[in-house]
C-alpha cells in the first residue's frame, strides 16, 4: 500500500467500522444489576435513594418529599487502550494482521462496565454507603413507621463464596454504571507526528469515561453461607419483609440469583431441579432466574 492521505483515510475509516462494529456487537451483563446513568460532569451527585415513603391518602395538603440532593457522589475515572502498528506493515499490506486486534480494542471497552461493575459490587463488603453503612450491611437505618430509627439488613452473613438475591424488576437497580463519555478510537495517522518520526509507526487509541457505584441496597440481599435451599429460602423471606422509609412495604421480588462459577451447581439444584435431594418435590424450582458470573470472585 501505497502510504499517502487517501490510503490513511481509508484505513482510519476501515479500522473505525471495525471498532464501532465490534463495540456494539457485545453481549453485557451489567445491566442485570446495574442502572445506567448519563453523567455529564467530573462527579455525578445521587439523592438518598432510601427516602421514599409509600403513596398517602390525600387529606388536606399535599405532604411533600424533599429528598437530601446530597446523598452520595460517585466520580467519573478515565480508561484508554492503545495500539502500535509499524508503517512497514501497512506498506506491506499486512492491515489484517491488526483489524482482530482493533476489534479485540472495543471488546474490551465494551465489557469496561461489567469489569467496574461486579468489581464494585464485591466491595461492598467493605465499603461504606451513603448511611454510613457498608454497602451489605446487617445495621442500615432507616426510619420506621413512627418515626423512630430502625435496623434492616440486607447481608446474611458468612465467610464463604457470596452470593446475591436481587430484586430487578425496578427501574432502580441496587448498582449504578455511570457513563460520561462513550468508548471512541482516535488515531496519530499524521505523517508528521513524533510517533511517526520516531519510532516510524501509526498509532490508534481507545478512550471511555465512566464509573460504577452503589444505588439502592433495598434491591439487593447478600449471603457468604452455603448456598442452600435453606439458606436461599431465608434470603427471600427476609427480603419479603423488609420495609423501607417510614416503613413503606417495598413488595420486592427476589427473582434474580446471581453466583460465582463455584455455586453454579449449588444453584441449578435450587432453581432447576425437579425434585430435591430427599426426593421430594422442589418447591424453589423457577422461583428466579440464575446469572452465573465469571468475573466473581470464587472463595
Amino acid at each position: 500500500m501505497d502510504i499517502n492521505r487517501a490510503s490513511l483515510l481509508a484505513l482510519n475509516t476501515a479500522f473505525t467500522t471495525a471498532f464501532n462494529t465490534r463495540l456494539t456487537g457485545v453481549e453485557t451483563t451489567y445491566g442485570r444489576i446495574a442502572m445506567t446513568v448519563n453523567s455529564t460532569t467530573r462527579n455525578q451527585t445521587y439523592p438518598k435513594l432510601s427516602e421514599l415513603g409509600p403513596m398517602r391518602e390525600w387529606i388536606g395538603e399535599r405532604y411533600i418529599e424533599r429528598l437530601e440532593k446530597d446523598g452520595f457522589t460517585i466520580a467519573n475515572r478515565k480508561f484508554e487502550k492503545a495500539v502500535a502498528v509499524s508503517i512497514d506493515d501497512i506498506s506491506d499490506d499486512q492491515i489484517g494482521l491488526y483489524t482482530p486486534i482493533i476489534q479485540d480494542m472495543a471488546q474490551v471497552a465494551a465489557e469496561l462496565p461489567d469489569d467496574l461493575v461486579w468489581e464494585r459490587l464485591e466491595q461492598g463488603f467493605t465499603t461504606e454507603h451513603y448511611d454510613g453503612q457498608m454497602f451489605f450491611d446487617t445495621d442500615h437505618p432507616v426510619v420506621g413507621e413512627t418515626g423512630n430509627e430502625v435496623s434492616v439488613s440486607n447481608f446474611q452473613g458468612g465467610t464463604g463464596a457470596a452470593w446475591y438475591l436481587i430484586d430487578d424488576s425496578r427501574a432502580i437497580k441496587p448498582m449504578i454504571f455511570q457513563d460520561r463519555e462513550a468508548a471512541r478510537i482516535t488515531s496519530k495517522t499524521n505523517l508528521n507526528d513524533d510517533n511517526v518520526f520516531h519510532q516510524d509507526e501509526f498509532i490508534w487509541g481507545a478512550k471511555r469515561r465512566c464509573a460504577a457505584g452503589f444505588g439502592a441496597w433495598q434491591l439487593i440481599y447478600a449471603s457468604r453461607q452455603p448456598l442452600t435451599a435453606a439458606n436461599y429460602e431465608a434470603a427471600r423471606a427476609a427480603m419479603g419483609a423488609m420495609r423501607g422509609h417510614k416503613g413503606r412495604k417495598l413488595n420486592l421480588r427476589p427473582r434474580l440469583l446471581v453466583v460465582p462459577s463455584t455455586l453454579e451447581g449449588a444453584g441449578r439444584e435450587i432453581l432447576m431441579a425437579e425434585r430435591n435431594a430427599a426426593g421430594a418435590t422442589n418447591v424453589w424450582r423457577n422461583s428466579a432466574d440464575l446469572h452465573v458470573e465469571s468475573r466473581l470472585t470464587l472463595i
